[in-house]
């Protein structure tokens, strides 16, 4: 049917719906920032956890040491307790985490200057809206989400719809889409592709020897991906590739492919640093659907949502460079102009189950 290639990457967007995201490309997706909350601070704190009302953030004292764990043999016993816990998860996971936890205090700050809110309402209906996309109510969408990529629904509202919705509040620009613009991806998603053979190699001298015994022995292509390909994917199926469209990423890859003919051997392609690919082309693709016509709503469709997601991914981009961020756990500074000398300053915490647009820093 006219929409099958779409439905082809919608359905990849299911396998990758808890990864780069689909936004962020990425991102991307770029989205899957830890733990964002549009509820309001006032919720009920978590045992344990005192604070104090500093200005519009809360300062949290460290609650006590409780164990987690008491293990016991014969005559003795040890216990594991939260600080054990928690040093164990730093040095194994922390650096991720305290990445995803930046990222997300990046869009927090930035909501709270620009004074940009997502309701609770908005996250539902964003759910409502993607989840009727693949036809199934937002519970069952939810529950297929668990079970295929380990994401539980307080993750998917906080750690991607919820900063999905903030950053295309934040961009605030509508994109503009041109009728060239619907051309190529008529032609991305619906015109003939070659299909092709390729051999990978980081290194130009031994691309030309490849390519020269290729030249002379192409019956011999499947056997020479195999043996010198640096691509894992292709080089164990002897250089097979997805069939390449155009307008699909790489110009200078597709118009090398897109001149040859079936059985033919392109040159040496320069297709990224440190990057030559040899083709070797078996054929083209039957043109899916001939007239544009057919299929321009859900196309126009298709291509608003990506270059949302292209825009939102250089509108986070241009706020990481503009935002200072010191972090203490690699000793490393990115954007903004201070310096990270000296210790760590004394920080206003956010309290356990308070929004993280309430964290601020205070100095002395």
């Amino acid at each position: 049917t006219p929409t099958h290639p779409l439905k082809r990457r919608r359905s990849r967007w299911v396998v990758l719906a808890g990864g780069t995201a689909a936004v962020l490309v990425g991102a991307v997706l770029l989205l899957q920032w830890s733990r964002p909350d549009a509820r309001p601070a006032s919720r009920k704190l978590q045992a344990g956890s005192k604070t104090a009302a500093v200005g519009t953030a809360r300062v949290t004292k460290a609650p006590q040491n409780r164990p987690v764990a008491r293990i016991s043999t014969g005559s003795l016993t040890a216990m594991i307790y939260e600080e054990d816990l928690a040093r164990e998860c730093v040095q194994r996971i922390g650096r991720e985490v305290l990445d995803n936890m930046i990222n997300r205090m990046i869009i927090q700050l930035a909501c709270q200057e620009r004074g940009v809110t997502v309701t609770e309402e908005e996250v539902d209906q964003e759910i409502l809206r993607i989840s009727k996309e693949f036809n199934l109510d937002p519970q069952a969408w939810m529950e297929f989400l668990q079970a295929e990529r380990n994401i539980t629904p307080q993750q998917y509202r906080r750690d991607i719809i919820w900063p999905m919705l903030a950053l295309k509040k934040l961009a605030g620009e509508r994109v503009t889409i041109t009728e060239a613009d619907m051309q190529r991806a008529f032609q991305r998603h619906y015109g003939p592709r070659v299909k092709a053979r390729m051999i990978m190699f980081d290194n130009i001298r031994r691309a030309n020897a490849v390519w020269q015994e290729a030249m002379k022995h192409p019956e011999e292509f499947e056997r020479l991906a195999r043996e010198h390909s640096i691509d894992p994917t292709s080089r164990a199926l002897d250089g097979k590739i997805p069939p390449i469209a155009r307008f699909s990423g790489n110009e200078e890859l597709e118009k090398a492919a897109f001149k040859l003919r079936e059985g033919e051997i392109s040159g040496i392609i320069h297709v990224g640093m440190n990057r030559y690919v040899i083709l070797k082309c078996e054929g083209y693709t039957e043109q899916v659907v001939k007239d544009i016509e057919e299929v321009r709503p859900i196309l126009y469709q298709e291509l608003e949502k990506e270059k949302v997601q292209e825009m939102i991914a250089r509108y986070f981009e241009d706020l990481r460079q503009q935002t200072r961020v010191d972090n203490y756990l690699t000793n490393t500074s990115t954007g903004g102009t201070r310096r990270a000398t000296g210790p760590a300053p004394r920080t206003i915490r956010q309290a356990a189950g308070t929004t993280p647009q309430r964290r601020t820093e205070a100095r002395r």
